[in-house]
């Protein structure tokens, strides 16, 4: 884990500082790795938005491509607006 250099001061409801309390107990973790762990689950990262990114890519249905220089024709079409 990266060096911890950031202070968040937030502030709860008595019942959510009870459940951390109950569960970081349960697991021997601080409240503040649950609310770490908790931050990770809900935003993710960017690795995992990548690593989520490339699956969608590998699993995508394969498409016809076309060559180069037929695609530079439907580019320019498309750029002079003969396309629809």
């Amino acid at each position: 884990m990266s060096m911890l250099d950031r202070r968040l001061q937030v502030l709860i409801d008595e019942d959510r500082w009870e459940r951390l309390e109950r569960i970081s107990k349960r697991r021997k973790v601080t409240v503040s790795t649950l609310v770490r762990e908790a931050i990770d689950a809900s935003l993710g990262n960017d690795i995992d938005q990548r690593r989520d990114a490339l699956r969608s890519v590998l699993a995508a249905e394969p498409m016809h491509v076309p060559a180069p220089g037929d695609l530079r024709g439907e580019l320019d079409e498309m750029r002079a607006g003969k396309l629809g």
